[in-house]
C-alpha cells in the first residue's frame, strides 16, 4: 500500500497538464493513475500539483565586503520551501585560509548541513587564486560537486587566459560551467566617471553597468567555451543583447544556455528613482534595467531562448543597504531576495497573463534547472523520482512588500 495519495488536483509537468492521482511511498513517487489507495489521502481539488522547484542560483550567508547576506541556510531554505522550492544549488567560495578546494568544500558543507530544511548541492567557484588548484577538480567532482562558477567581475574575475585554463580543466572532468558575465574594466571606468561628476545616487548603478558590456562579456565567454568545446551556462541575464548572443550560439549548435531572474522580469530601473535608501534596496548585479529590456526577457523566456529562471537570491538588511547608500552607489551591498516568491511571481506575471503555459512554467522553474546541473531525481513528476511535491493554489493572493 502507498503511503500517501494526492487526488483531485491537476498534475503539471514540463510536457503538459493531466488529471490524475499521484501516490508516494518511501519518499518516492510510486504511481500516477486513478483510484489509487494509500494509508493517507490528501485532497487537492482546484490546486495544481507540480514537482518541487529547483533554484540553482541562491546565495545563503554569503560574505561580501559590504556585509554578509542576511539569509542563513536555515532561514533561506525555509523561505524556499514556503515558496515551493525544494532543492537549491548554492556556492563554495574558497577563502585565503583554504589551502585546497576540498577544504573549502568541506567548510561550506559544515556550514550548510545542520541548517538545511530542503535538499541542496553546491557549485565550486574558481577565482584567480584557484587557477593553481585546477588539478584538484577530479577529486571535487568525485566528492559530488560537478558544477563550477566563474566570474568576469569583482575580485574573483578571471582574465581571458585564466578562463581558458578553467574551462579546459572543467571539460576534462566532464563538469558544467556557470558564469557571471560583465566587463569589469569598463564598469570601473564608468563608475569612476560618474563619481567624479558627483553622481552618487542608486540611479547611476544601472547606468554604469550598461547592457552593452554585459553582452560583450557574454560573447567573450561563449567564444572561449566554444573553442574549448565545453558547455556554458550564463547566469542572471538582464538584457536582450545577451539573449541574442545565446540564441546565435545555440543556432551554431553550441551547448550554451542562459537564465534570467524574477527581479529582471518584474521590475524596471524606475525602482532606483525612489528617494532615500529605498532606492538602494534593488541594487544587484547585473542591474535591473529599462522596461524594454524586461519586455525582451519575457519574449526570450516564452520563446525558449532563455532556458530557466533562477533567483540570484542574495538579501541584505535595510541597515546594510543604508551603510553603502550613505557613501555612494558603488558601496551599496548588491543583492535582492526572491527565493520565496519565484514560483508564485512567475505564475502570476507569466502564466496568468498568457505569456507562458503551465508546462513552460514548470519547465523553467523545476525541470530544466534540475537537468542542467544533473539532479537526476528532481524536477519532474515521474515514477521513481523523489517525492518533492508542491501543491499550488492558483487563486491565492499574496501581497509582496
Amino acid at each position: 500500500m502507498y503511503d500517501l495519495v494526492i487526488r483531485g488536483g491537476q498534475l503539471v509537468t514540463s510536457d503538459g497538464v493531466i488529471s490524475a492521482e499521484i501516490a508516494l511511498k518511501n519518499a518516492k513517487i510510486a504511481a500516477i493513475g486513478h483510484n489509487l489507495t494509500a494509508k493517507r489521502t490528501l485532497e487537492a481539488s482546484g490546486k495544481l500539483i507540480l514537482p518541487g522547484g529547483v533554484d540553482i542560483h541562491p546565495h545563503m550567508q554569503l560574505p561580501l565586503p559590504a556585509a554578509t547576506s542576511s539569509d542563513t541556510f536555515f532561514t533561506g531554505t525555509r523561505a524556499a520551501a514556503l515558496g515551493g522550492t525544494t532543492s537549491i544549488v548554492d556556492f563554495v567560495h574558497p577563502e585565503p585560509q583554504h589551502n585546497s578546494l576540498a577544504a573549502a568544500l568541506a567548510d561550506r558543507r559544515a556550514e550548510a548541513d545542520p541548517q538545511l530544511v530542503i535538499d541542496y548541492a553546491l557549485h565550486m567557484a574558481i577565482g584567480p587564486n584557484d587557477i593553481t588548484k585546477l588539478a584538484e577538480l577530479p577529486a571535487i567532482v568525485a566528492a559530488g560537486c560537478g558544477t563550477f562558477k566563474l566570474y568576469m567581475a569583482y575580485g574573483l574575475r578571471l582574465s581571458d587566459d585564466q578562463l581558458y585554463q578553467a574551462l579546459s580543466a572543467i571539460k576534462s572532468v566532464h563538469g558544467m560551467t556557470v558564469i557571471h558575465a560583465e566587463n569589469w574594466e569598463m564598469i570601473g571606468v564608468l563608475q569612476a566617471e560618474a563619481l567624479a561628476r558627483g553622481n552618487t545616487e542608486p540611479r547611476w548603478h544601472p547606468r554604469t553597468r550598461p547592457a552593452e558590456f554585459e553582452a560583450q562579456a557574454a560573447a567573450t565567454a561563449i567564444t572561449i567555451a566554444a573553442f574549448v568545446d565545453t558547455p556554458l551556462h550564463i547566469f542572471h541575464v538582464s538584457t536582450g543583447q545577451v539573449v541574442e548572443q545565446i540564441r546565435a550560439a545555440r543556432a551554431r549548435g553550441l551547448a550554451v544556455t542562459g537564465e534570467t531572474c524574477p527581479q529582471y522580469l518584474l521590475l524596471n530601473w524606475d525602482v532606483f528613482e525612489v528617494a532615500g535608501v529605498q532606492g538602494a534596496l534593488p541594487v544587484c548585479s547585473p542591474p535591473i534595467r529599462a522596461q524594454h529590456e524586461q519586455d525582451a526577457l519575457w519574449q526570450a523566456v516564452a520563446a525558449g531562448d532563455l532556458q530557466l529562471i533562477s533567483t540570484d537570491h542574495c538579501p541584505f538588511m535595510l541597515v546594510d543597504k543604508a551603510v553603502g547608500y550613505a557613501k555612494d552607489f558603488t558601496q551599496i551591498a548588491g543583492g535582492v531576495p526572491s527565493v520565496e516568491m519565484r514560483l508564485a511571481a512567475i505564475y502570476s506575471r507569466g502564466v496568468r497573463s498568457g505569456l507562458l503555459s503551465l508546462a513552460q512554467w514548470v519547465d523553467l522553474c523545476c525541470t530544466r534547472p534540475a537537468k542542467l546541473v544533473g539532479l537526476a531525481t528532481k524536477g519532474a513528476l515521474e515514477i521513481g523520482r523523489d517525492a518533492d511535491i508542491v501543491i499550488f493554489d492558483p487563486e491565492k493572493e499574496v501581497l509582496l512588500s
